[in-house]
């Protein structure tokens, strides 16, 4: 099975558990926004990126190619995967209109430090600017495939963030969660202000200990979780709203792996909800030119 991919990691990372499948194009750290007003690669020094797959990808981006990438293996193309990860650091926008994404690679080689000199913006993910923005983009995204005859070939994967560890239960939302969860901060808060005093701290030093109690490692990823969740709902409803099929998957039916070659994050899931995800997208291939299909 060949594919082409514009995204991110859910679905590379899902691909490598397609049998016997080739990832002929790959697009990644290139925000749809990218496609309709790229900066270029002219005053760019991208030579602190050791990479060349890093160089490929951001260059890529500069220059707005991530449909024409996509589009040249067009006959050759089985399915063509999206999801809206490398959304999620927004772009800079430079005085001229122009924009670039803001990936962690852009951010490494000091382009970002570049840009902001150059008067660029950094516009959000998840305000309206943005999102108009994205919208526009996406669109063209969209029309590119379909001009292509990709359409009824393209998914989209909509996978939200996990929001617990593998084997935790995920985190509830409803208010008495939410009392408990600040019972467990505020208990943890008079222990460590317990401690405080009995090792000669002040009592001004171990209220303040009380009031600012940090997260535990599975709190800190269920907010983030979460926020990024709610952030992604008009995204998704657009992306949705204009692609062929997708394959969704709610915060509740993923986990976060611990063991994940790159490292935990709530978009590295476990092997068997990789698994799962490819065999919805199995399911669609085997179904390609009916109608636009949500698989839970």
């Amino acid at each position: 099975m060949k594919i082409a991919i514009f995204g991110s990691c859910v679905s590379r990372d899902t691909a490598e558990f397609m049998p016997e499948a080739e990832v002929v194009a790959y697009v990644a750290r290139h925000s749809v926004t990218s496609l309709e007003s790229p900066h270029g690669t002219a005053g760019i020094d991208l030579s602190d990126l050791t990479s060349a797959f890093q160089k490929r990808m951001v260059s890529s981006d500069l220059k707005g190619s991530g449909i024409e990438r996509i589009v040249k293996n067009a006959k050759d193309l089985d399915v063509v995967l999206l999801d809206l990860v490398d959304e999620r650091r927004g772009f800079w926008k430079f005085p001229d209109g122009t924009t670039m994404t803001n990936s962690i690679e852009v951010e490494s080689c000091g382009a970002a430090r570049v840009a902001r000199r150059d008067g660029a913006r950094l516009i959000e993910f998840g305000t309206g600017e943005h999102f108009d923005r994205w919208k526009s983009g996406y669109s063209k995204l969209i029309a590119g495939l379909k001009n292509a005859e990709l359409w009824e070939k393209t998914i989209l994967l909509d996978i939200e963030w996990a929001g617990a560890f593998d084997g935790a239960l995920h985190p509830h939302s409803d208010s008495l969660a939410k009392i408990g969860r600040k019972w467990r901060r505020l208990q943890r808060g008079s222990r460590e202000a317990s401690r405080g005093l009995s090792r000669g701290q002040g009592i001004a030093e171990a209220l303040t200990n009380l009031r600012h109690v940090r997260p535990t490692e599975a709190e800190e990823y269920a907010d983030r979780a979460a926020a990024a969740n709610a952030d992604y709902v008009r995204y998704r409803s657009v992306s949705q709203s204009l692609v062929a099929s997708t394959v969704t998957k709610t915060s509740s039916q993923v986990r976060i792996n611990r063991e994940h070659k790159w490292g935990p994050q709530p978009f590295h899931y476990r092997d068997e909800d990789y698994r799962s995800i490819v065999q919805s997208i199995l399911e669609l291939v085997a179904t390609t030119g009916t109608s636009s299909t949500n698989t839970q």
